[in-house]
């Protein structure tokens, strides 16, 4: 069964958000985008301090069957990005959620961010898709 958390936005193009507080944002793939990509065997990460305008491409992820483009769901400043997916990249497989998180931004517009899908229109949006 594909998680979609309630508490977390979304992007049509199959990015997670979750407010960390402040105007910072964590940025990851759902678990209906790493599933449809099957195993994660690579990962390419924006660099620290890129700013990224909304749908700027921000990296790539690469599996056994595919190759996807990440995007900046919102506009803001990169501020880390989770190393570990370098070295192990199927955390993405296994924690889409948790250890899968990609990058985390510093949001310029807040509304940006008020205006992705909540987990329902996601939901409703990716069986349009099937």
């Amino acid at each position: 069964m594909i998680e979609t958390p309630t508490e977390l936005k979304y992007a049509e193009t199959h990015e997670w958000l979750r407010d960390e507080g402040d105007g910072m944002i964590s940025v990851g793939i759902t678990d209906y985008a790493q599933d449809a990509l099957g195993d994660v065997v690579y990962v390419e990460l924006p660099e620290v301090g890129d700013q990224l305008a909304a749908q700027d491409e921000a990296g790539a992820v690469e599996s056994v069957k595919a190759a996807s483009d990440i995007y900046a769901p919102v506009s803001g400043e990169v501020i880390a990005i989770n190393q570990a997916l370098e070295e192990e990249p199927e955390i993405i497989n296994e924690s889409p959620y948790g250890d899968g998180w990609f990058f985390k931004m510093k949001i310029h517009d807040a509304a940006e961010f008020e205006s992705l899908l909540n987990a329902a229109d996601y939901i409703a949006s990716t069986e349009e898709e099937e």
